[in-house]
């Protein structure tokens, strides 16, 4: 049986605090994104069950991880937290690309934190190829990764990621840009704040199209949230289906596109946030 997944988008970075700070490179957690990661630790109500932590192999993600979940790590002595490079974040600024391999393992190594660096290899921070920034390439990547975790032999997972990575992982295109800038004039565009966590299951039904409609070689590993996970953040009512996912894709992609919100630094730099609105009763 395919594993849950517990998804996370990783706590305040210090590129969040203002869009000037999208030029650092890799940036660490804030103060209080440490704090939030304590916060989401004392929360997260499945650490007894939770049998793999992956992340993005970005600092702000590994950390997040890391000191979120540690009684995880307790509890499996032998673990090491799995880097997983296609669920890295989709742009190409200075902020959402990853250190080298080597400078990783040394600063993991440095700072004790158990990490498994087997599957991030030597140019997987190049935002060339698989990894550009690009809708076709980040819809692949994201599949990849649905597909590598469905085949998994645990039973539940967590995988810490990145707030605009996360809608193409789920193709859960619901309140996408709801939280396009926050108190500061952040642009974040993504539905997920800082440490919130939802839980998905693979579903039944085999995909061999994307939401776009293009026909695949294999299964989609199409993924759902939970009807626990939905109330948790006080939705009402199952996930939407997959029609009208494809509807809310279409027009959250070009949403972003016209803000400025993806993907190229070019974008970013010409940024314009319009407020949300709503299609169909949906706010998107």
């Amino acid at each position: 049986m395919p594993p849950v997944i517990h998804l996370v988008r990783h706590a305040q970075g210090v590129h969040n605090l203002c869009t000037a700070n999208h030029v650092v490179h890799d940036p660490l957690l804030t103060d209080l994104g440490n704090e939030q990661c304590r916060q989401l630790r004392q929360r997260f109500p499945f650490h007894d069950q939770v049998e793999l932590v992956t992340a993005s192999p970005l600092r702000r993600t590994i950390y997040t991880a890391y000191e979120s979940f540690k009684p995880v790590f307790a509890k499996h002595t032998d673990m090491k937290l799995v880097l997983l490079p296609d669920v890295q974040e989709t742009s190409d600024v200075a902020c959402d690309t990853g250190s080298d391999p080597d400078a990783l393992q040394k600063e993991m190594d440095e700072k004790r934190v158990p990490v498994d660096l087997s599957l991030v290899h030597e140019g997987w921070n190049t935002k060339t190829g698989r990894y550009a920034p690009t809708n076709a390439a980040i819809k692949n990547r994201a599949r990849e990764a649905r597909r590598w975790l469905k085949a998994r032999p645990e039973k539940e997972i967590v995988v810490v990621t990145h707030g605009g990575f996360l809608h193409y992982f789920t193709e859960d295109w619901e309140d996408s840009s709801e939280y396009q800038a926050d108190f500061a004039g952040v642009h974040k565009g993504t539905g997920w704040h800082n440490t919130e966590f939802r839980t998905f299951v693979f579903t039944e039904e085999t995909h061999l199209d994307d939401l776009e409609g293009y026909p695949l070689e294999g299964d989609n590993a199409t993924i759902v949230e939970t009807p626990e996970s939905r109330a948790r953040r006080g939705k009402d009512g199952p996930a939407l289906d997959r029609e009208r996912q494809r509807i809310l894709y279409k027009i959250g992609v070009q949403g972003w596109d016209d803000q400025g919100l993806q993907l190229s630094i070019a974008e970013r730099e010409a940024a314009k946030v319009p407020e949300g609105k709503e299609v169909d009763g949906v706010r998107i």
